[in-house]
């Protein structure tokens, strides 16, 4: 990380005009690049010539004529700021190593180069100098009109771009799975099988938690169902019939019923009190392991039914994708 220094109230300051006369020099120097490409053009060349002649005498005398010569002027202020910037930032140890700064200002120093295009990288260093004024807290951009609009079709351009990228990047995604030799094995043997175990012990701790929770909220109707299955058994069996035929019998038949009706939801209150033990985790695990190991033989059926299931998953991802969100956001 770059050392940072403490900069002094009054150095700030200076730091501050300086950066403000840098932005009215690049300003001044871009629109004065802009009039003068503008003076090249014959029909406008023309029209300025017919509506103020003696304007346009003087400029084409005095500026157009040594504009390579003001150009350097400006040039030569540029350079001396990307000095001075270095030179400052050496000092205040603003970067790693020394030689660091040509290449985070990269902007600047091409700027410099008084040839064609590199002149339009001047902008940028009115764009770096107002973030950094911005950072002081002297300005607030966001306020501004221009920083809104700009925003907002900035917004819309990304918004576009990276939808189209994302679409395009999954429907080569569909092709390659369509077109492959076969997903669900690789996905198997690669993805599910080295988690083999983990996943058999969530399916098994699954399982158990609902059981439990399932009699939990359901045991007065469980109880309820048991007792009046064992009544229906016992009074259909011909025995607990013939048995109520007999003398006191039928005092009988009702203990009897009672009975195997008190020790039938017993056992089912015992088995379930039982999914909480560590035998019947085991056997849990030993079923969900049979289980798992069938899951993952796979035949080309399968196969077809994993690939299409991906397919349509990305489908509803590309659907998702091409909404528009800024035609909502900016109404």
């Amino acid at each position: 990380m770059p050392a940072t220094r403490t900069t002094s109230p009054a150095l700030e300051r200076a730091h501050l005009v300086w950066d403000l006369l840098i932005i009215v020099l690049v300003i001044a120097n871009l629109a004065l690049l802009l009039f003068d490409s503008l003076f090249l053009l014959p029909p406008l060349n023309a029209a300025f010539e017919a509506v103020a002649p003696g304007l346009h005498g003087a400029y084409d005398r005095h500026i157009h004529a040594h504009f390579l010569t003001i150009d350097l002027a400006f040039v030569a202020v540029f350079l001396l700021d990307v000095l001075l910037g270095w030179a400052v930032a050496i000092a205040e140890r603003h970067y790693h190593r020394w030689f660091f700064y040509p290449f985070v200002h990269w902007y600047d120093v091409l700027g410099c180069i008084p040839v064609g295009g590199f002149r339009l990288l001047r902008i940028l260093r009115v764009i770096s100098l107002l973030h950094r004024l911005q950072r002081l807290g002297l300005i607030d951009v966001r306020r501004w009109y221009l920083y809104s609009v700009v925003a907002k079709y900035y917004d819309i351009l990304l918004e576009e771009l990276t939808d189209r990228i994302a679409i395009r990047m999954l429907d080569n995604v569909q092709q390659e799975i369509r077109a492959g030799d076969g997903l669900s094995a690789p996905v198997m043997e690669r993805v599910v099988r080295p988690r083999k175990q983990a996943l058999i012990h969530e399916i098994s701790q699954r399982l158990e938690a609902m059981a439990g929770e399932a009699y939990e909220h359901n045991r007065d109707d469980t109880l309820r169902y048991v007792h009046g299955l064992v009544g229906r058994t016992l009074a259909e069996s011909p025995e607990i019939r013939r048995l109520g035929r007999l003398p006191l019998g039928g005092q009988v038949a009702r203990g009897l019923e009672a009975s195997f009706s008190d020790l039938a939801c017993r056992l089912v209150d015992e088995a379930l009190a039982g999914l909480q033990s560590a035998e019947f985790s085991s056997l849990v695990e030993h079923l969900a392991e049979s289980g798992f190991d069938a899951w993952l033989r796979t035949d080309p059926h399968t196969e077809q039914i994993t690939e299409q299931v991906l397919v349509d998953m990305l489908e509803l991802l590309k659907e998702q994708i091409a909404v528009k969100g800024w035609q909502h956001r900016y109404r």
